[in-house]
């Protein structure tokens, strides 16, 4: 569809300038778990962030901005984009930004989204399938990194089995660079994705700190699942026992082990390595 001019792009917003208005308050309020869970929202950062997940489909509840955002080529085109798709919009004082972000030097731009939760029934072993299995994540920031690794691979989402940071926090959302929106998010319990392990025809491909095998020599064939440990504790047996292979990477130096995030980026190039080999020019 072809664009309109930048200069046909106009927002229908409300002024607020006070620090105690209900609309601030509530989405202030999206920092809580608990009222992101109640509400189905959940915050966006970034003028860029917020279109795309607009472009993407997420519907946009509610967007705060800054009275310069008027001027700028990208807000006229946002202001294009929620036309019609009943958001609410508010123009807002600096001071009521950092309110609502919670932070100094705040973005100009935030959105309120409906977040989409997955359930296990998303995660299918279609041909070329990689998805990515978390059990007991707890670092948001490791989460938002994953899910931007899985982007950069290509992927189709992530598992988060257990215990887990919320994925539609803030702080998961920011790591994630707006890779949150391409990326299916499904939340299990442990018992239930032990259960649903069986109807998983693909491989299922695990780090565990008992593995002899070095993550070099496997065949990551799709359709794939690579299942990840917590931070500190790794893979619990019952979660081992459901991989078909287990591999280690090796530590050549005085470090005993990587970050989550990092160690997830490594097995998902891995994983690129095995589909797209390099050939001789």
């Amino acid at each position: 569809m072809r664009d309109t001019p930048d200069n046909a792009g106009s927002f229908d917003a409300k002024p607020v300038s006070s620090l105690s208005n209900p609309a601030v308050k509530r989405l202030a309020g999206l920092h809580l778990k608990k009222n992101r869970e109640a509400s189905g929202l959940f915050l966006v950062e970034g003028l860029r962030a917020v279109i795309e997940g607009v472009e993407l489909g997420f519907h946009l509840d509610e967007l705060v901005f800054v009275e310069r955002l008027r001027d700028l080529p990208p807000g006229r085109r946002l202001a294009r984009l929620i036309a019609g798709t009943g958001a609410r919009a508010l123009e807002v004082t600096p001071e009521v930004m950092i309110k609502i972000a919670r932070r100094d030097n705040p973005q100009t731009v935030i959105g309120a989204f409906r977040r989409r939760d997955h359930g296990l029934d998303a995660v299918t072993p279609t041909p070329g399938a990689l998805w990515v299995a978390l059990e007991g994540i707890k670092d948001p920031g490791n989460l938002g990194t994953v899910l931007r690794t899985l982007d950069a691979v290509g992927g189709d989402g992530v598992i988060l089995v257990g215990d887990t940071c919320d994925p539609w926090s803030v702080e998961a959302v920011r790591a994630t660079m707006g890779s949150l929106f391409v990326n299916r998010i499904v939340r299990t319990t442990k018992a239930g994705f032990l259960d649903w392990r069986p109807g998983w025809t693909g491989r299922v491909v695990g780090t565990a700190l008992t593995a002899a095998v070095d993550y070099r020599t496997v065949d990551y064939r799709p359709p794939m699942l690579v299942m990840m440990g917590n931070e500190q504790s790794g893979l619990p047996p019952e979660m081992v026992a459901a991989c078909d292979q287990t591999v280690k990477i090796p530590m050549l130096g005085r470090a005993d082990s990587l970050n989550l995030a990092v160690s997830t980026g490594i097995m998902l190039y891995e994983v690129v390595r095995g589909r797209h080999p390099l050939r001789e020019a």
